[in-house]
């Protein structure tokens, strides 16, 4: 029957899409789009307990979007390739244009600042090299460690308070962080704001700067 390849494809592509119907396998693929990491790591970084976080993993690798290696006692975890990065941000996208819901928790959180305009990565690479600003990665050192924005300086969100001497008054401050929905970069340019200083946030994240093709810088 010319109808059962058809329907065998079609419960292959529902499988897919049933792997990114869950929260916590959403957060897991923000977070493999920085760096590879073990179970532990995972689970730490996203706040999960280590079972569950191992359980979300197996279901991803089933359906083709992680892969893992073993080291020891460890198994690590990274994504499939590009394409699985490129479909996080396409659903996320997608959501937000045709989910008004989405729209309206992004306004309520936002509207505690009031409006802002975020730099966009065009910007941000012109002003960069005139020396204009300062760039900060406020995503944990292990994912700066694997690739960041050049000239980026590494300041982990929870480290900031503490390094707020270290940076410059005189010229503005750019923060980012894992991607266009990630936070850490909302919350440390209101630190920065607290303490009076011109901060702006990158327009998405990371994750989106990687597949543009923009450059990436490995220390």
């Amino acid at each position: 029957m010319a109808d059962e390849p058809k329907a065998a494809l079609m419960g292959e592509f529902a499988r897919a899409a049933k792997a990114l119907s869950n929260p916590s396998r959403l957060t897991l693929l923000e977070l493999l789009a920085q760096a590879e990491r073990s179970v532990e790591e995972l689970a730490e970084a996203a706040g999960f307990p280590v079972g569950n976080t191992s359980a979300q993993l197996q279901v991803l690798r089933n359906v083709g979007f992680t892969r893992a290696r073993r080291e020891g006692t460890r198994i690590y975890y990274r994504l499939a390739g590009d394409d699985v990065a490129e479909l996080y941000t396409f659903l996320n996208h997608v959501a937000r244009r045709r989910l008004g819901t989405v729209e309206q928790i992004l306004g309520e959180y936002f509207a505690q600042d009031g409006p802002d305009i975020p730099m966009s990565r065009e910007e941000l690479l012109h002003r960069s090299k005139a020396g204009e600003v300062v760039i900060i990665d406020v995503r944990p050192a292990v994912e700066y460690a694997s690739g960041h924005v050049p000239d980026a300086v590494s300041i982990p969100l929870e480290e900031l308070p503490a390094r707020l001497d270290s940076l410059p008054r005189d010229r503005e401050i750019v923060v980012y962080c894992r991607g266009a929905y990630c936070l850490l970069a909302i919350e440390a340019a209101r630190l920065l704001r607290r303490y009076n200083r011109c901060a702006r946030i990158l327009e998405d994240g990371m994750i989106e700067w990687r597949l543009t093709g923009l450059p990436v810088q490995v220390d």
